[in-house]
């Protein structure tokens, strides 16, 4: 039993790395003058993700894969809004919303929209960004 926690235990902590890494890259490249991005922002987006991915990491699997979705649809689809369409990018957003919002056309502020509400629903008000 106590080799199976820890084999769950490195997974997670893999797991929390990559999306750090992840979010490390997106910035990297906004940071390199990609686009029209408000990278200030930006960074203030991804160190509430850091933070969230910390806090996370002893939750359940539902919250650390809601966690991981905000991550990506962060990284993947640009915190400017400019960034590429991503394959599955409607299912990562109706895993972070519970369904609630269509998988529509992506506009400006929706990561700050799509972040802050994971943020309130995993009680980390706290948390939120405001641009």
């Amino acid at each position: 039993m106590a080799a199976q926690r820890t084999i769950a235990q490195r997974a997670v902590r893999q797991e929390s790395e990559v999306l750090l890494r992840q979010l490390d890259a997106y910035l990297a490249a906004l940071r390199t003058g990609r686009g029209a991005a408000d990278v200030g922002h930006a960074e203030r987006m991804a160190a509430a993700l850091r933070q969230l991915i910390a806090d996370t990491a002893r939750s359940s699997a539902v919250d650390r894969a809601r966690v991981r979705a905000a991550v990506h649809y962060f990284v993947y689809r640009g915190a400017a809004g400019d960034g590429p369409a991503r394959p599955g990018g409607g299912a990562r957003l109706a895993l972070l919303t519970g369904g609630r919002a269509p998988a529509e056309r992506r506009r400006q502020g929706d990561d700050d929209r799509v972040v802050n509400d994971l943020l309130r629903d995993l009680g980390r008000a706290d948390l939120i960004v405001e641009h």
